[in-house]
């Protein structure tokens, strides 16, 4: 793969992956955290509003193994393709201020996505062995 076709690679993965992380983020832990703190009525206009987001939330593992594996590959091709695309003065390279804002970007990402996984998959658990 050229140097070229790899920055537009990356950057395209960088630019999706927050998409995808705000998809995990909408389908499951958002209604979770608004009926956690009695807002069920905003739950029920929101999906009143977008009917998408039932069928959505009934393939929330289909999500974040998808969201997962995007943030995966973009790992990889930040910090482990390394080669020429990532030379000194490249897009990518951290001292680039495209570099870093990708960086940011990525983990915030994951940051985001580890919180839409506990609340989707962790609270429950959690909260049984709380004795909620």
């Amino acid at each position: 793969m050229s140097a070229s076709v790899f920055e537009r690679w990356r950057e395209l993965l960088t630019g999706t992956v927050p998409v995808a992380v705000m998809g995990t983020l909408v389908c499951c832990a958002l209604p979770i955290a608004l009926v956690s703190v009695g807002a069920g009525s905003v739950v029920a206009s929101l999906v009143s509003t977008a009917p998408w987001l039932v069928s959505l939330s009934r393939h929330k593992e289909w999500v974040f193994l998808g969201s997962g594996l995007l943030l995966a590959a973009n790992y990889w091709a930040l910090y482990r393709s390394g080669g020429a695309a990532c030379r000194p003065g490249g897009v990518c390279h951290p001292s680039h201020p495209l570099g870093r804002w990708m960086r940011r970007v990525y983990w915030s990402s994951v940051t985001l996505y580890a919180v839409g996984f506990a609340a989707a998959y962790l609270s429950l658990p959690i909260a049984k062995v709380l004795g909620y």
